[in-house]
């Protein structure tokens, strides 16, 4: 005669594991281990934030002269690109909660078509520094007293700019997953969890971004 362990077991959901007495736990327990990864994602990025801030401290003169060259309008276009799709994400989030499965999918290509267009504009802006030899190496050309100063600069940008987007690169592949459990039928109302946990790594790469837009972009321009 069967247990009533087994019997929970027999009938409980199908994405439920083994070592969890229901979704609700499983879900706490994602949800929790999420927020840790974050946690230490925040530490990484914030000791690049200080790096350019100490740096940018010590060389406020090259540091603003630099910031000129950044092409503010494609800066300006992702900042609203990365807003936009927080939105759509969230109302993704809200689409699986209530099992809209045809809402969500669309949510979730309307969000992977924005991330895509951010790295699409990235591109573009990385491509116009290439062309005016503002890449950091033997061949880095700036006008102006600060040329080593400058390099700094642009080192910082790019490492920075680049990791956001390897970032936005791994929340694409992460949606990818998302987008093709909704289709199978594997996310419901029930188990909406992925989504909202999935939904907590999208918010954290646009946030970065709205902490890179005004370091980059636009604190100081107006001294130079």
């Amino acid at each position: 005669m069967p247990d009533a362990h087994s019997a929970v077991a027999a009938h409980a959901h199908p994405a439920l594991a083994h070592h969890f007495e229901d979704l609700e736990q499983q879900n706490e327990a994602a949800t929790l281990g999420m927020w840790v990864f974050l946690v230490t994602e925040i530490l990484f990025f914030g000791g690049l934030f200080v790096t350019y801030l100490v740096y940018r401290s010590s060389y406020p003169g090259a540091f603003s002269a630099a910031s000129h060259e950044m092409v503010i309008w494609a800066g300006t276009l992702n900042t609203a690109v990365l807003i936009t799709s927080s939105l759509t994400m969230a109302l993704a989030v809200r689409a699986a909660q209530l099992g809209d499965r045809r809402s969500l999918i669309w949510l979730l290509l309307a969000t992977m078509a924005l991330g895509c267009v951010f790295l699409g504009v990235k591109a573009f802006e990385y491509r116009t520094e290439f062309i005016e030899h503002h890449v950091p190496g033997p061949g880095f050309q700036f006008e102006g007293p600060y040329l080593r100063q400058a390099q700094i600069f642009f080192s910082l940008y790019f490492v920075m700019t680049g990791l956001h987007a390897l970032h936005m690169i791994l929340a694409l592949g992460i949606m990818a997953v998302m987008l093709w459990w909704s289709i199978r039928g594997t996310i419901t109302r029930e188990y909406a969890s992925p989504i909202e946990i999935s939904g907590l790594y999208w918010h954290f790469v646009d946030i970065v971004w709205i902490f890179l837009f005004p370091l980059l972009y636009l604190i100081g321009r107006h001294v130079h």
